[in-house]
């Protein structure tokens, strides 16, 4: 009978999802009590329109889930990605801001591409992102400048002078804003209208969900991806290996960029009539990244979940106002839950903490019922002497000649 092999792939797995599930229950919790001290008498209806309206809404607010939660899987994909390989990508807000003018630029100049007008707008999401990101990472590699603090002065700077940038380019100034695209700029609907028919949802979602399986097959599969976490893990050790550390780390930015501008594109392309406003306020998608990231603890599919739990939350929130909730409380709610949703790792590292102190006591009861024999090994058996290999020791030269002369012995 084989040995029954210890399946510690699963128990990782299981001990993330509980993590991440504790995370949101906390989350919940805290929402709850907001809410008591709020408006007591609608609390518990409140609060079963955050967690049931979405899905008694019909499909509509399930395609109204999937439109919100679009944005913040690309970050969060952003964010987790620059975890898995070591960096701390803080800058997702300026990156997904600067992608969005570059979709935007594009969409509203680019008329003359017809029917691919829509995608160049997101591959000119994807570059502007990803220059945006490139910053930080040649810093981050060639001057060891920490990418939190680089990554943090781009987001400023990328919001100021994407506000300059539209003024001088693609500016409605009755609206104080950035100029409509065009109508070939639109991501088209991909069939997602006759499945959620109502909602905003269109192509962007399966384009999130294509490169949350991209992203997952490159960290896991490939010898790129390989590397790319080896050198998060330790520089040196990948130098020594023969992997250049400066490119992966470089890559590793740009891409975490390109993510996070491929965001702005999906937003702002949707077809809603959303647009860019001057005004100097950071794009909370690139923030709230960091927390679908944490909630999905780094791992691809697991961000692309958690995006999908916060637009959740975010609809349920809407729908609060219906039970005289203020939109302020509806957003300290949803916010709550969303930053409750980070604390994903510390529970994880709770469990972990108790699951290995149990295993602490269970190998000590196990070592002190064990019998000490190693006191009673016999000596090992050489067998009989080899008389060959004895040989007698000579006496002393004084001592021979005393022996032959029949002096030999005690005096006394």
């Amino acid at each position: 009978m084989k040995p029954k092999k210890r399946r510690f792939g699963a128990f990782t797995l299981n001990l993330s999802f509980l993590s991440a599930l504790m995370a949101v229950v906390v989350g919940l919790l805290f929402g709850f009590i907001i809410l008591l001290v709020s408006n007591p008498e609608q609390a518990l209806s409140g609060f079963a329109a955050i967690c049931l309206s979405p899905i008694t809404g019909g499909m509509k607010q399930i395609g109204q889930v999937l439109y919100y939660a679009t944005p913040l899987i690309m970050t969060g994909l952003s964010v987790g990605f620059a975890f898995k390989t070591g960096l701390f990508n803080i800058g997702a807000s300026g990156q997904f801001t600067f992608g969005a003018y570059g979709a935007i630029l594009v969409g509203v100049y680019g008329g003359a591409l017809g029917g691919l007008h829509w995608l160049v707008c997101l591959i000119a999401a994807i570059l502007f992102g990803a220059l945006w990101a490139l910053i930080p990472g040649i810093l981050k590699a060639y001057a060891n400048v920490h990418e939190v603090i680089s990554s943090i002065m781009m987001n400023y700077i990328g919001m100021y002078l994407v506000n300059f940038l539209i003024v001088k380019t693609c500016f409605n100034s009755l609206k104080n804003q950035s100029l409509a695209v065009l109508s070939t700029a639109v991501i088209p609907k991909m069939g997602m209208d006759k499945l959620f028919p109502g909602s905003y949802v269109n192509g962007g979602f399966l384009i999130a969900l294509a490169a949350s399986i991209i992203l997952f097959i490159i960290l896991n599969k490939t010898a790129f991806g390989y590397e790319l976490k080896a050198v998060g893990l330790n520089r040196e050790a990948s130098r020594y290996a023969g992997i250049n550390e400066k490119y992966s780390i470089i890559m590793s930015m740009v891409i975490a960029g390109a993510l996070s501008g491929l965001g702005g594109g999906l937003l702002y392309l949707a077809g809603t009539g959303k647009q860019l406003y001057v005004i100097d306020e950071l794009a909370m998608e690139g923030f709230n990244g960091i927390s679908v990231a944490l909630l999905g603890l780094s791992h691809p599919l697991g961000v692309l979940a958690a995006g999908i739990f916060i637009g959740y939350i975010m609809v349920g929130g809407f729908n609060m106002q219906l039970y005289d909730f203020v939109p302020e409380v509806v957003d300290i709610i949803t916010a709550a839950i969303i930053y409750f949703a980070a604390f994903a790792l510390i529970f994880k590292g709770i469990i972990n903490n108790r699951r290995f102190h149990r295993l602490n006591l269970a190998m000590e009861e196990t070592t002190k019922d064990m019998p000490e024999t190693h006191n009673n090994i016999p000596p090992p058996d050489n067998g009989p002497p080899n008389p060959q290999k004895m040989t007698a020791t000579p006496a002393p030269e004084d001592k021979q000649n005393d022996i032959s002369s029949g002096k030999g012995g005690d005096d006394r």
